[in-house]
This record gives structure tokens, sequence and C-alpha cells, in this order.
């Protein structure tokens, strides 16, 4: 129950990316600029998985990137929080049916909340991140 307080005033999150077209990624930086300033909601980029609280999960997941995706998820604390960010992560986008495509991430992980677009606004991943651990 402590873990879960102290998600509430500091949420360390880690960006995976699995093989997207990158204009998620970019949106995902764009957050972290002084403009959106997510530090404000106690939210900080962290490069190590075995550190961060929350999954900021971009693009479809490829069958190269599946065994490290789920290995990357098995490194992390308990609970572990999925966000799926813009239309790749949760339902595949433009990349659905391609042969190389596994799934989105709810067919591999336990996604928490989505955030679609293509590629969404980083308010709406702000938003996305803030409901999920208001709702802790």
């Amino acid at each position: 129950m402590s873990k879960l307080w102290a998600l509430k005033k500091s949420i360390w999150v880690f960006h995976l990316c699995s093989g997207s077209c990158n204009n998620c990624d970019i949106e995902i930086l764009d957050c972290l600029t002084p403009k959106f300033d997510l530090e404000r909601f106690g939210i900080i980029l962290t490069g190590s998985i075995r550190h961060a609280d929350v999954i900021l999960a971009s693009g479809a997941i490829t069958r190269k990137a599946l065994p490290r995706i789920k290995r990357v998820y098995e490194q992390m604390p308990s609970p572990k929080i999925v966000i799926a960010i813009g239309g790749c992560a949760c339902s595949c986008g433009i990349f659905a049916g391609s042969y190389n495509i596994v799934g989105p991430f709810d067919k591999v992980l336990p996604v928490t909340a989505y955030v679609p677009g293509c590629p969404p606004k980083p308010e709406a991943m702000i938003d996305g991140v803030v409901k999920v651990i208001n709702s802790l």
C-alpha cells in the first residue's frame, strides 16, 4: 500500500519504443520540455526500467522486439503500470496486418490505459498519466 501512496507524489516513467514511426516518441519527448513541464505533476523520465513506476509504450510490437519487451516488463518492479501511447500501441495503426507485426501492446502486456492518436498531443499523454495515477 505504501508503494501506491508514493506513486501519487513521484512517478518515474520509462519510455519503451517497440518499432514505431517515431512520431509518438517525438511527442513524448516534447512532454519533457519546459513548455509542458511534466515535473509539476511529479513525473520524471528514468533510463532504467528497474526504477520505473510506469511504462509509456509506443509503436506496434514487431517480432524482433517481442522477447525484449517481455524481458523489460519482467524487470519492472510491482505494481506494473503500462500506458499505450498512440494508435500503433493501441491497435497497430497503419501497420496492422503487416507480416512483421505481432500486435498491439495489449496482446502481450496488461495495458492499464490507452492514449489514442497519431500522434497524440502532449496534453493527452499528460492527462492519461495523471488519470491513471489519480485512480490508484
